[in-house]
């Protein structure tokens, strides 16, 4: 989850919100992203997405059978699919997302009944850095909109 920090802060020094997720197979990590939606104007361009497609090509299989991912924000809806679709058998995220997250939070998606893939899930690994971050971030914008409402 410390990688996964580290790449959040990645993220937010390029002006993308501070989302990270590492990938992790036999202990190795084998893939890892943040968000860069804005960067590469690809709204499915979610850390966890970018992991997962690292990960795809490095192992040259698009299942992620056995692989744990771990992700500083609990995964959106999209997310949360393609977490299902690649096999992913474990994930681990830091902080809860009220509005968008996926694994129960706002909406239940990842483990939903109908889903034929089922997924271990942890949360609140080193939660209260996985929100500073995004707090501290969404912080400073609200105060450079009002700054620039002005």
């Amino acid at each position: 989850m410390q990688r996964a920090l580290e790449l959040a802060e990645q993220a937010q020094n390029a002006d993308e919100v501070p989302v990270g997720a590492v990938l992790v197979m036999d202990d190795k990590i084998v893939g890892e992203g943040y968000n860069q939606v804005i960067s590469l104007s690809d709204p499915s361009a979610h850390a966890e997405a970018q992991a997962i497609r690292s990960a795809g090509q490095a192992i040259d299989n698009y299942r992620l059978v056995n692989a744990t991912l771990y992700v500083t924000l609990e995964p959106c809806a999209m997310c949360a699919g393609l977490i299902t679709h690649a096999r992913v058998k474990r994930l681990v995220f830091g902080a809860t997302d009220p509005r968008t997250g996926a694994t129960g939070t706002a909406i239940e998606v990842i483990n939903h009944a109908s889903m034929n893939h089922k997924v271990d899930v942890e949360s609140g690994v080193l939660a209260e850095e996985c929100g500073d971050i995004l707090r501290r971030f969404f912080r400073a914008r609200r105060k450079s909109a009002k700054a620039n409402a002005k």
